[in-house]
C-alpha cells in the first residue's frame, strides 16, 4: 500500500518548511562571506522566491516522470 494523499501533503509541507528555515539560516551566514549585507526581511524575501521556484521545479519534474512512467505501462 502506498502513501496516502494526506501524508504526501504533510511530507511536502515539512520538506518545504524545513528547507525554508535552513535557507534563511544559511543565507544569514553566507551572504556576508560574499560581501552582501542582507537584512532579515530581504533574506526572507529571497528565500521565499527561491522556495517557490523550487516547488514549481519539483512539481514539473514529478509530473514529467509520472507521465513517462504511465506512458510505458
Amino acid at each position: 500500500m502506498g502513501q496516502s494523499r494526506l501524508m504526501s501533503l504533510v511530507e511536502q509541507l515539512f520538506n518545504v518548511g524545513s528547507g525554508m528555515v535552513l535557507a534563511l539560516i544559511v543565507g544569514q551566514l553566507v551572504y556576508p562571506l560574499f560581501g552582501y549585507q542582507v537584512s532579515l526581511a530581504d533574506n526572507l524575501g529571497l528565500t521565499a522566491i527561491f522556495t517557490i521556484v523550487s516547488v514549481i521545479r519539483g512539481f514539473v519534474w514529478r509530473r514529467v516522470f509520472n507521465y513517462l512512467h504511465h506512458r510505458q505501462a
